[in-house]
């Protein structure tokens, strides 16, 4: 294993979270393989197994204890990169259905080989979500559409809204200094369908501040969302 065992378990454990050994051995791989495939594809700056553990999995993860997922969720990705935080939300809740978007074809190969390996079930699509949220096949089907980071919130709402079907959920993790993003999307998260129905603060063990804005669709978002990026940049909601 490359990743240290004693040292994730009290990762974890500070955290008050469970994590088997089973899926221990499952996000062990997932990082050999992020490692690995980082020398021919950019996927992420973060390459220590400590490193790993923290930033992208227990980051992934962490949110989650606050905000309960239902039994068999389907949840969306998007901008999902090297898949997180769903790959390994999913690990740990191999009821739910991911699917992962990203727009590019290089992170894509790399999540069809993560997926195949750990057994996650993964539906994977190289796209723009600007352009898949247009098609039924994809829109406003899934109980939860997520992103870490990506991009700021007004922008981050257009992309992800259209995806989440009225009652489902859209859940942005941000970092620290979200209270900006937050009061700059109120007229956006109202445009397309949504409210904020809960914000959760909380730290990582090394002391880095996050934020999960948990919004809730309450209303079909209008069939014009997503605009394309010039408009959403230009223009924002």
């Amino acid at each position: 294993m490359i990743i240290e065992k004693s040292k994730f378990d009290k990762l974890f454990a500070e955290a008050k979270l469970t994590v088997t050994d089973e899926q221990l051995k499952r996000l062990d791989k997932y990082a050999e393989m992020l490692i690995e495939w980082n020398k021919k594809v950019n996927l992420t700056a973060i390459l220590s197994p400590d490193d790993i553990s923290q930033k992208h999995f227990l980051d992934s993860i962490l949110p989650f204890s606050h905000f309960k997922i239902k039994k068999g969720a389907k949840l969306i990705d998007v901008g999902t990169g090297a898949g997180f935080p769903s790959c390994p939300l999913k690990i740990l809740r191999d009821d739910i259905q991911i699917t992962l978007l990203d727009s590019l074809n290089k992170r894509i190969k790399f999540l069809e080989a993560l997926s195949s390996e750990l057994d996650l079930n993964a539906e994977c699509i190289h796209g723009r979500a600007e352009d898949i949220a247009h098609n039924e096949g994809y829109r406003e089907i899934y109980d939860i559409a997520t992103a870490r980071a990506v991009a700021f919130l007004p922008v981050l709402c257009e992309y992800c809204m259209p995806f989440v079907k009225v009652g489902g959920y859209f859940l942005a993790l941000k970092g620290k200094n979200s209270d900006e993003e937050i009061s700059a999307s109120q007229n956006a998260i109202k445009i397309l369908g949504g409210e904020i129905d809960k914000i959760e603060e909380y730290s990582l063990p090394n002391g880095d501040k996050r934020a999960l804005i948990a919004i809730k669709k309450i209303s079909q978002t209008a069939s014009k969302y997503p605009r394309n990026k010039g408009q959403m940049t230009k223009k924002p909601l």
